[in-house]
């Protein structure tokens, strides 16, 4: 008799994405069970009444998966559900919020990829500006980029002290140091650009964070990529479907948000698939989404 792979999907939300069940139905799972509005003191019971209910051996046809829109929180949730697991008793563990683990993965694996063929040059020898990283994609792919050993800035738009905090949090919680930055004006931006070889735009969608002038302005660019498909785009200059386009007035390539979506998909599903054929239990974050990305990125 075959055992059904079940996945319990857990959001501190209202509703869980139906994109995530799509994508989970699609990668195999036979299940998929929402948890709504689930707040953190009730991850335990629900991670042990998940794995109590199969036997040890086949713990590892379970799985818990955390969506929300708060990558620190979806961390924290994962940690929780470390902390109830009974061994021998165990089941697969996942979490990506907005889908931000896997896209964060996906740009920076992007960015990787036109850095080695457009410029021979790679991650940790370039200095990167991510502008939104107090949200889930920019806080995501600026911690990849610094494990990496990129120089990183994480930029403020509204002044020094909430990046601060992010940035400290970053050290404490992975061991990266980032540079927080003041980028609460256009003047301020521009000076941020100054001196980076790569620009990451992951502000809320329909903000645009850099104009044309800025862009070009920026005597060592060589990258920029924008998370952003709702107008105006974050980049402008940027279309959605640029992929390794070289920015108009510049010697720098573009990478479009619907670029990166093909990426962000695949990786996703991979790590869904991952879990589904595992014959032990795995735990995975954004650091593993971007160890698959990178392998799947052409």
């Amino acid at each position: 008799m075959a055992h059904k792979n079940i996945l319990h999907m857990i959001t501190p939300q209202k509703h869980i994405s139906p994109f995530d069940v799509n994508m989970a139905l699609d990668a195999g799972y036979d299940a998929v069970l929402p948890y709504e509005s689930v707040e953190m003191a009730e991850v335990a019971d629900l991670v042990q009444d998940v794995i109590f209910s199969r036997p040890p051996d086949r713990g590892v046809r379970s799985a818990v998966f955390f969506g929300g829109n708060d990558s620190v929180l979806a961390l924290d949730m994962i940690a929780a559900a470390k902390d109830a697991l009974v061994p021998p008793f165990g089941c697969n563990i996942m979490a990506d919020p907005s889908g931000s683990f896997t896209t964060a993965a996906a740009m920076v694996a992007c960015i990787e990829r036109t850095l080695k063929n457009r410029k021979q040059t790679a991650l940790k020898d370039v200095t990167i500006a991510v502008f939104g990283a107090t949200g889930v994609v920019g806080y995501c792919a600026a911690v990849i980029a610094a494990l990496e050993g990129a120089t990183v800035k994480v930029v403020g738009y509204d002044g020094i002290e909430r990046i601060s905090k992010r940035a400290a949090e970053m050290k404490e919680r992975f061991g990266v140091e980032v540079e927080p930055v003041d980028g609460s004006s256009d003047d301020k931006n521009t000076a941020i650009i100054e001196d980076v070889h790569v620009i990451i735009a992951a502000a809320k969608a329909g903000v645009q964070v850099l104009g044309k002038d800025q862009i070009r302005g920026a005597p060592k660019l060589l990258v920029a990529a924008d998370a952003n498909a709702v107008p105006p785009l974050g980049l402008e200059g940027i279309d959605v479907m640029d992929d390794e386009e070289q920015i108009d007035g510049t010697e720098a390539f573009g990478i479009g948000a619907l670029a990166v979506g093909p990426l962000k998909s695949k990786t996703e599903s991979g790590l869904l698939q991952r879990m589904i054929e595992a014959e032990e239990p795995q735990v995975l974050d954004f650091r593993d989404a971007f160890a698959l990305a990178r392998t799947l990125v052409s």
